[in-house]
Order: structure tokens, then sequence, then C-alpha cells
């Protein structure tokens, strides 16, 4: 869920500092990126094409004592694989997975190359004292181990960083309530890189993007809290999914001085239900001042005069700072396509977890698909982000305002009650696609041992942590669990079918 500069293509930072001539010209051409989208995106057949999938795993690297060992740089050196990338705290990487064609077992094999990769880069890791771990937030992390020593050393993050404490003007606060509290402040991004994620590409047909888009929007919640697994900081017991309210403030850029009109916060769950993808890319030019102006060569207009696709990479860095848990990606490649990046999930606990939550995600998107414009006029808005940060704080204990087809009236509903409703549906959904049944059967297997035993990563955590505080200290309790869940997660077995004893 990194706050990663996503680069276009083309374009590499060197500096991190920026003249305000530069910010004027860069915003000017986003905006003539975002006249050349209006007219690919009427271009008869843009965007058509196979449905595909691809994903990001992102990774705590810890050392024998479960403790963080910022040696992400040593270990990409060492591995030298593209699809490594190193993340914006020393103790973080992350990991890209090939994309694949949504049919046969696209999971399958994503889930293999996942498994494949995380073996390859612990042989390189542990000559270096270190090993990869998929979680939400280390249990482990302490205070001290945060701060801007541990921050990867590359321009982009530092340009970053710099713009970012320029807009808001004093230090980043963060106060997360839950069965504990937590106020603290941070004079630097750094608290951004806490958080890791697994999160899902998935290409949608272009014009109908909107329609998908608000699909996910609507069941991300479900999704969210069945795949909660950070119910921790810093020793204290938060939310299930307390990544979520620390990325947003960890890189909150507002100024809280200002008593006029500022921008909204640039990790947001949404401005309203959407109508067109042009929207999505529009409102976060014009919402969100730019922080990284770098300038391509390219001349978007002349490109499409030609008949060819642009690459548009300036619009796409504008819209690679900003943070939405679901966010629209335009990409040159394969004759131009539109994709849906949803950010919100974990990372971890297991490979086959994450596939799980994957195909779930895009199965119950695809449920409620022929129905959504009815339900989001009936559903507004705003009780969808409701939704989303209920079910992050209270996860598959929570209670969300789910609209029915033939509802009169907007209830409470138990998230647990929806899931176990949709679950079918997006069987159903994904049957009428070209993905094996083995595949949905498995994968959906997962999410239904979940609902049953109405256990998620973040309450095997939390049950396993409280156990071991009858008789350890609370750092040992936090230790003793990660161990337990590493030895777990190596096994890959899905999180349902872990004991809940110590």
């Amino acid at each position: 869920m990194s706050a990663r500069v996503d680069v276009a293509v083309g374009l590499s930072i060197k500096t991190t500092e920026f003249a305000p001539e530069e910010f004027e010209r860069f915003a000017a051409k986003v905006r003539m990126d975002l006249k050349a989208l209006t007219r690919l995106l009427n271009r008869p057949g843009f965007g058509e094409g196979e449905t595909s999938i691809g994903a990001e795993v992102e990774f705590y690297i810890v050392n024998p004592d479960l403790q963080v060992q910022p040696i992400n740089t040593e270990i990409a050196a060492s591995v030298q694989d593209p699809q490594l990338t190193v993340e914006l705290n020393r103790f973080n990487l992350e990991y890209n997975l090939s994309p694949q064609a949504f049919r046969g077992s696209p999971f399958a094999r994503t889930e293999q190359e996942l498994l494949a990769a995380i073996r390859r880069i612990n042989q390189h890791a542990a000559p270096l004292a270190g090993e990869l771990v998929p979680i939400g937030i280390l249990p482990t992390l302490r205070q001290s181990d945060m701060g801007a020593k541990v921050m990867t050393d590359e321009p982009r993050y530092h340009a970053l960083s710099n713009a970012l404490l320029k807009q808001r003007g004093e230090p980043f606060s963060i106060h997360i309530g839950g069965n504990d509290v937590i106020d603290l402040e941070a004079d630097d991004v750094y608290m951004e890189g806490a958080n890791t994620s697994f999160q899902l590409h998935w290409r949608v047909p272009a014009h109908r993007f909107a329609d998908y888009f608000n699909a996910v929007q609507l069941v991300t919640p479900v999704v969210l809290a069945l795949a909660s697994n950070s119910p921790s900081l810093f020793g204290h017991h938060l939310w299930d999914e307390t990544r979520i309210a620390l990325f947003k403030q960890s890189i909150d850029s507002r100024s809280p001085n200002h008593k006029t009109w500022r921008h909204p916060p640039r990790v947001y769950y949404g401005n309203g239900w959407t109508r067109s993808a042009w929207e999505l890319f529009a409102a976060s030019a014009s919402l969100y001042p730019p922080i990284i102006p770098l300038m391509s060569d390219e001349d978007p207009m002349a490109v499409i005069d030609l008949g060819e696709v642009p690459k548009l990479a300036e619009l796409r860095l504008h819209q690679g700072t900003t943070w939405p848990w679901n966010r629209a990606i335009y990409d040159h490649a394969d004759g131009g396509h539109l994709r849906i990046e949803i950010r919100s999930m974990p990372a971890g606990p297991t490979a086959a977890d994450m596939c799980a939550n994957g195909l779930f995600v895009i199965g119950a998107a695809l449920a409620v698909l022929s129905d959504i414009r009815h339900l989001t006029s009936i559903l507004p808005f705003h009780y969808t982000e409701h939704n989303f940060y209920r079910a992050a704080k209270y996860g598959i204990g929570a209670e969300i305002i789910w609209p029915h087809k033939d509802q009169v009236q907007l209830q409470d509903t138990p998230l647990l009650t929806v899931a176990r409703d949709l679950l079918p549906r997006a069987r159903e959904a994904l049957k009428q696609t070209a993905v094996d049944e083995t595949e949905i059967y498995r994968l959906l297997g997962i999410i239904e041992g979940r609902i049953e035993t109405a256990m998620s990563g973040a309450r095997w955590q939390r049950h396993i942590t409280e156990s071991l505080f009858k008789s350890l200290s609370r750092d040992e309790a936090f230790r003793s669990m990660l161990s337990l869940y590493m030895a777990n997660q190596k096994k890959n077995i899905p999180l349902h079918e872990w004991k809940l004893s110590p």
C-alpha cells in the first residue's frame, strides 16, 4: 500500500528540489494529457481486450530475533530481479508479479510465482541475516525502529518526503483509537513504511469502467474485513486493519492551520460514485497540487493524430502521487487500457490467502455489476466510505449499511451476514468467466472457511497474543505470536486452518 511514487515510463527522478515554474509547466502538461485521454476514451475499440490480473506484494524483512532488518538495497542488489523493488523504508521490499490472463487458473499461477519468489529472495536474504514476512504491520515493530534513518536513500523518496512536508508545514500527527490508543508525531513520511499490502490490478473494459469501479468500491469493505491482518502497532492493539488509519495520517500533507479551503487528503476512499474513468483522472488533477513535476518530451495530441497510443507520462505520474484505496490506472501498453488497482488489502497471511482475497474481490464485484446503477442510486456514497472505515476498525465484527435490490429502507447489517450472502453470488458470477471451476472452488473455499470460523488474520493475531500475555511480557508475547505466524505462513496453510492455541 506504499506511497511509492509510480514513476511513469521514461521518467527518472534525479533531483529532490523543484522550482515553481517546473510545477506550473507540469500542471499544464497534465491538463493536456487529460484532453488527450478524452480523445482516446472516445476512440472506437479503445481498451477492449482480454481481462487480466496483476499483483504487487510488499514484505517486511526481519532478523533472527524477529525485529526489522534494514537491508532492502543489499537484498535487491544480490537478487538482481527487475520485478523486485525497494520500498520507502529499508526494512521493506515489494515484488511485482507477472500479469496473468483472467482464464484457466490465473491466481494459481500468481501463487506459484509468489512462493517461488519468496524462496529465491530468502536464499539471498539469509546470508545477510534477513527473512521476508508478508504481514500488514509487523507486530514486533518498535517506535525506535522508525525515523528518517530507516528511509531508503533514493531520490524519489526524498522528493516525495520534501514535497509532502513542505505542503504540510509541520510534523505529521498520528492518532488511532481502538482497544488501546496511540498518539504520536512524525517529522517525515517514514511512518507510512510501517504498512505492507497486497495490491491487485484488474484490467476491465474501458467503455464500462465506471460500473466496474463502482462495483469494486461497493464490495471493498466486505473484502477488507475478511482480509484484515494488521491489528497492532508498537505493542498497541488498535484497529483490525490499523494500516488504513496509519497510511492516511502518515502522509497527510494538508496543513492543520489552513482556515480557508484545503484539498482533501491524498489517501482517500473517493469523492462520490464515479460516472466515468476520465472523471477520476480529472479530479485528482484538479484536487491535488503536483509534488514531483518531472516532464517528458511527448506531444500526446500528435501521437493520437498518428492513430497511436500516447504514454501520458505526466498524468500517470501525478495519478501515482495520489493514493485512493481503489485507483484508476491508465496504461499505454497492449493498445492502451484501463485497470482498477485495488489497494486496501494487507499483505499476508499466506500466498493462498492473498490469492483468495484477490479472486473474492473480483467475484463479489462481478456479482453486483448487473445491478450496480440501481445499488449506487439507493446507497449514498458516503455510506460506502463509512462501511470502509467500519470494516477497517472492527474487521469481521463490523456492521455495515448494505443495499439490496428490493430494499425499502437502508439498515445496519452484520458484515458477516453480507459476506455469507455475497459468497455464492461471487461463485456464480465467476463461473460465467473463463476461470476454471477448480480455482473458483479452491480459493472461495478459503473465504468460506474464514466466514464460517469468523476468523481473520487480525483476529488470529489478537487471540494468540492475548493468550500469551497471561504468561509472557508484552514484547515476548508479540514475538512468540509472530514466530507461530511465520511457521504457518511458510507452510502456506490457509489462515482459517491455523490452530487457535499458542
